[in-house]
């Protein structure tokens, strides 16, 4: 049994999982998006959701923290500046995960994970695709529609 043994190995070390999520926060909180994998990224949210509470309470303290496990002062100096402040009001989840599908290679189950309020976007990377794809159909129906004869 594995009662109050939470969180995923993923087919790892200890010191490599820490050092996988040590560089996942970093460029998630980069980026504020990143594919993996569905297990990566609902182990990711974890650590994510931490280091943001952490820039929410802007303290000196709060700051060492994050970057002894941040990999970036940039990164940490991004996380209490531009980050904490548009989650000021939200009490929680402050990140998102949205399946997009099978990897080719191997068929894993592939996901984006962003931050729910992400700055000077309007859409998600998802959205976008959606977006771009619906336009695509639209625009091949209209050439199909423009090509067929016209019955008079």
């Amino acid at each position: 049994m594995r009662h109050l043994k939470d969180g995923r190995k993923l087919n790892r070390t200890g010191a490599h999982r820490k050092a996988l999520f040590r560089n996942m926060v970093t460029s998630l909180l980069w980026h504020e998006h990143l594919h993996t994998t569905d297990a990566k990224a609902k182990e990711l949210r974890r650590f994510a959701d931490r280091m943001i509470t952490l820039g929410k309470r802007g303290t000196l303290h709060a700051r060492r923290q994050a970057l002894a496990f941040v990999r970036s002062r940039r990164v940490v100096r991004k996380l209490f500046d531009e980050i904490a402040p548009r989650f000021r009001t939200r009490p929680g989840g402050y990140t998102r995960i949205v399946k997009i599908g099978p990897r080719r290679g191997d068929a894993a189950p592939m996901s984006l994970i962003e931050l729910t309020e992400r700055g000077d976007r309007a859409l998600s990377e998802a959205e976008k695709k959606r977006e771009r794809r619906r336009r695509a159909a639209e625009k091949k129906d209209r050439q199909a529609a423009a090509a067929a004869p016209r019955v008079a």
